[in-house]
Order: C-alpha cells, then structure tokens, then sequence
C-alpha cells in the first residue's frame, strides 16, 4: 500500500505557506497514489526519469483538490503578504488571489531515492538528519517532494532560470545560447504578468 510523506519542499502544500496548496488531502492522495502504482521509476526503462527512484507525476485530473501557486501581478500593495522564504525576505501575492489550477503535476521519489537525495550536497545536515528520522519514522513509502499547481504559461521564473544556469540543473548544462536567450525572454514576460502567492 502507497503511504506518503511530505517532504520539508512539499510540506507547505499541506500545512500553508509559498506556492501550491492541497485543498483536499483524501482525494488528492487517492489520485496520486493510483499514478504511484501505475508510474516506472526506473531510470532505465523510463525516458522521462534521469535517476532511479525519481518520478514526474502529471495528475491532470485531480486539479480541483488543490490550488494554484500563483495569480495575476497586482497594483495594490495591501495585496501581497511578506514571508521569509529560502532564507530572503519577499514579496508574495496573498493566496485569495490565486487563480484556478490549470494543471497539476507532483514530483516523487520512492524511499530510498528520498534518503539517498538527503545525502546530498543540496540538503543542509541538520534538516537532511530531521528528515532521514521523520521518514523513517512515518512508514510512507514515497515522499512528495514537489506539488506543482500550475496556470499561465509555461516558463521559468527569473529566479529559476538563473539559478538553473548556475548549475542548479543538470539538463541546463546543455542549452544552448539559442535556447537560453528564448527561456530568458520567457521568464521576463512571465515575472511581469505572474506572481506566486502564500497564505
């Protein structure tokens, strides 16, 4: 039987914070773990997976148990809420302004892909070590580490684009000059219309 965890990426998709957010749990959990039992996490068998373990789920029929993580920018400064989010101060529209899911997509990893991805470099040692124990001690069999509640376009934020060329992606390493002024003028048009929002 599939039992997840959330995973401290995901965890604000569950208890509120910056980005998507799971409106109703059970049935959310019931369409993804039917696309748990049905998804080939093998690296080798699987063109879209890159490690073992790993899964892209696409659940575009569970779009209305969750909500999106981002709205329409707005002029009135009374709309946005401050949070501390990856060590920064921001600004993030507030989530009543969160327009409908257009599409919905959850990263997962099976449990020892989730261990083995807390042993890496990206992870700091305090919250790789609360994890590991969390984990283990909850009895899932996967982690979500990603809910990816999406509407709008299509594109990269500004933030993700750079932070994907300065080595934060692998398949980044590959683009050309081509493709990364395309992806850059994708992500200005879309951080001038789009916002992420938070409870």
């Amino acid at each position: 039987m599939v039992k997840f965890f959330y995973g401290y990426t995901a965890r604000g998709a569950v208890e509120g914070g910056v980005g998507s957010r799971i409106l109703y749990r059970r049935p959310f959990e019931a369409e993804l773990a039917k696309a748990v039992e049905a998804f080939d996490f093998n690296a080798e068998t699987n063109p879209h997976v890159t490690t073992t373990g790993q899964g892209y789920l696409p659940l575009p029929g569970a779009t209305n148990y969750v909500a999106s993580g981002v709205g329409h920018k707005r002029p009135n400064v009374a709309d946005y809420v401050l949070r501390e989010w990856r060590g920064e101060v921001k600004a993030f529209l507030a989530r009543e302004h969160a327009v409908d899911a257009e599409s919905l997509a959850v990263v997962v990893y099976q449990g020892e892909a989730f261990l083995a991805a807390l042993a890496g470099p990206d992870t700091p040692a305090d919250v790789a070590a609360t994890e590991r124990e969390a984990f283990l001690a909850s009895g899932a069999t996967h982690a979500v580490v990603a809910v990816l509640a999406s509407a709008g376009p299509n594109a990269l934020s500004a933030g993700r684009l750079v932070s994907n060329l300065a080595g934060g992606n692998a398949d980044a390493l590959a683009w050309d000059a081509d493709t990364i002024r395309a992806k850059a003028v994708e992500a200005l048009a879309y951080s001038k219309e789009w916002s992420v929002v938070s409870d």
